[in-house]
């Protein structure tokens, strides 16, 4: 098998004159060049193609994070719904007594002055406050004071709701 090289000129007649030029420098200065050249192949190869590369690369990892972020909050924040929740009409204590059922939870409800007073004996504090922002949110009724116990039982508490309309 032959291996045919192809001669170009110009560079042929570079590398002749590099060579007589490195043969014209001393040993000691040869080990210099070559040194030189190492670190100047070393700054080019990790300022040139190292740095840029893992920049490219936390620059993408930070775009894929805030994506799927966005994506979970999307998720999480689920369908829009095109109404208003249905508002409860009524006495207060009618409002209240219908609330409470959904959820769960035995309420008493006392009137006062300007308003209704419910206290619920013993529920989960998740079903509370659900709840309260249900009747927030679908009731013209207004919390003005909440006092919110713990029980002996984890996750249960006792509640006094006051409203007002």
């Amino acid at each position: 098998m032959r291996l045919i090289l192809a001669r170009m000129p110009a560079l042929d007649a570079a590398l002749i004159r590099f060579d007589g030029w490195w043969s014209g420098r001393s040993r000691r200065e040869q080990v210099m060049l070559t040194g030189l050249a190492l670190f100047l192949a070393a700054l080019v190869l990790i300022f040139g193609i190292i740095k840029p590369l893992q920049s490219a690369r936390a620059s993408a990892l930070q775009d894929i994070r805030t994506y799927e972020t966005l994506t979970a909050r999307i998720r999480a924040a689920g369908t829009l719904s095109s109404g208003q929740p249905q508002r409860r009409q009524g006495s207060p204590a009618d409002v209240i007594n219908g609330s409470t059922s959904s959820f769960g939870l035995a309420a008493t409800v006392a009137p006062v002055t300007g308003g209704a007073r419910a206290t619920i004996a013993d529920g989960s504090y998740d079903s509370v406050m659900a709840w309260l922002a249900d009747l927030s949110a679908t009731s013209s009724l207004r919390i003005k004071r909440v006092d919110i116990q713990r029980t002996a039982t984890p996750g249960r508490v006792s509640a006094t709701v006051d409203f007002g309309a």
